[in-house]
């Protein structure tokens, strides 16, 4: 694999301006879908649009984290997709580059972060996010959405609400986990028709969050003993 752009007979200034363009396009995307991840094919595209070189773009995007790191404090953070369990084995054949997106992580302390950072006016898609995840992970990391929601209904959060004082229109605030990747929806075929379950996706197997997580369901069961 080629490690200088000398390899790709490209210069100097060709190649900052891909890594510019993959950086803005991060940034951009990353505040335009809320957070969601974004496809190393689409990164591909920008940078194969007017080059064509084997391993030009897995050069430009490595620089691109570097920059993003040392220069505006974010991880580029790549995912790789998982599936739902009842479909795993019929996913084999897809290729690792299809399956590849990549998401900014702050690098600022948890501290520094919530106080110079978080916008308190979308904090609570934080809050609800854990609350979800939480629920998912005590069912085994899969449960059928009719017992989401009557997890959710005890909360005072239901399917049938327009609009929630805070979420808004909560159907919408759940289908954007599965948008931003802590979520993914699977159709199972069963004796007695169809079942809709949600399950962890790859997002909210991250190692950070996991821990939370569980941190937190420990000192629940802790409180209630």
């Amino acid at each position: 694999m080629a490690n200088n752009i000398e390899d790709f007979g490209i210069s100097k200034e060709e190649k900052d301006k891909l890594v510019g363009e993959v950086i803005r396009y991060m940034l951009f995307r990353t505040h335009q879908n809320s957070g969601c991840p974004i496809k190393r094919e689409e990164l591909t595209q920008l940078i194969t649009k007017n080059y064509h070189q084997r391993n030009l773009p897995t050069f430009v995007i490595n620089e691109a984290k570097g920059k993003l790191s040392t220069v505006f404090g974010y991880e580029m953070r790549e995912l790789s997709r998982s599936f739902p369990s009842s479909k795993a084995q019929t996913r084999s054949s897809q290729s690792a580059a299809d399956a590849k997106s990549y998401i900014l992580i702050s690098q600022l302390p948890p501290d520094l972060y919530e106080k110079y950072v978080v916008d308190e006016n979308t904090a609570y898609m934080s809050g609800f996010t854990f609350v979800i995840i939480s629920i998912v992970h005590l069912a085994g990391g899969k449960i059928p959405e009719e017992s989401l929601w009557s997890q959710l209904n005890r909360m005072n959060l239901n399917d049938t609400e327009a609009i929630h004082p805070v979420l808004g229109n909560v159907k919408q605030a759940l289908e954007l986990l599965v948008q931003q990747r802590y979520l993914q929806k699977d159709k199972v075929h069963g004796p007695e028709g169809n079942t809709m379950y949600y399950e962890l996706a790859e997002r909210a197997s991250d190692e950070p969050i996991n821990n939370k997580v569980k941190e937190y369901i420990t000192q629940i069961m802790a409180d209630t003993a």
